[in-house]
């Protein structure tokens, strides 16, 4: 008997941001080419016999308040079983400039606290949050990716803190490419660090699998 988490019958929703999104909404449409297709193509290979729905609703640009100004029509309409929420970079990066805009972590955590809430409430979903990432280990204090690399810890704080309060699932994706970054030059995985190749994805698609037991 296989404990992967997903079954028969059940509808899985992924949301974010561009990393989620990848195409989805052009010429890689419905689930994008990125970490969800690999993460369904797996899911349908090693389990032909589960039929799941899956909904890809990542759109490029967004921060946690997006999520939050369109999460009725693109969570909670599907009633999902199961969700997985990336957020987190684009938040990080308006708060570097602190512009009208800026998200910072108080803000991010308030924001990201009242879709969890929502959620809860108006679904049965069981959720699992996937830490935004930057691939970069640039030492240099003067170096733009520097500075996210010093801002990024306190986003990784709120996930972990608001995965324990919702007693999600939780994939530590910064973590994970790290881990990678010890063995391989960044730009195997991503061109810049935001955005990652196919292997940088897998990396992603893989972390969310072992944390549904796959």
């Amino acid at each position: 008997m296989s404990d992967f988490a997903l079954q028969d019958g059940q509808t899985v929703v992924f949301i974010g941001d561009s990393i989620t999104d990848c195409g989805r909404r052009s010429e890689q449409a419905p689930y994008g080419g990125g970490y969800v297709k690999a993460t369904i193509d797996l899911i349908t290979a090693k389990y032909p016999q589960r039929k799941v729905r899956y909904f890809n609703e990542g759109i490029g640009g967004n921060t946690v308040e997006d999520l939050r100004n369109r999460w009725h029509d693109d969570v909670i309409f599907h009633q999902p079983d199961w969700l997985t929420i990336k957020i987190g970079i684009n938040d990080l990066h308006r708060s570097l400039g602190n512009p009208p805009t800026a998200l910072p972590p108080d803000i991010y955590e308030r924001l990201y606290r009242e879709i969890l809430q929502a959620t809860r409430e108006k679904t049965k979903a069981q959720i699992v949050l996937i830490d935004p990432f930057y691939l970069s280990t640039d030492p240099d204090p003067g170096s733009f990716r520097n500075q996210v690399l010093k801002l990024l810890p306190d986003y990784l704080q709120v996930v972990e803190k608001l995965s324990r309060e919702f007693s999600t699932l939780h994939v530590r994706t910064q973590e994970k490419f790290m881990e990678q970054l010890r063995h391989r030059p960044a730009d195997v995985l991503c061109p810049e660090p935001v955005h990652p190749y196919l292997s940088g994805h897998l990396v992603i698609a893989l972390g969310l699998l072992e944390a549904l037991g796959w």
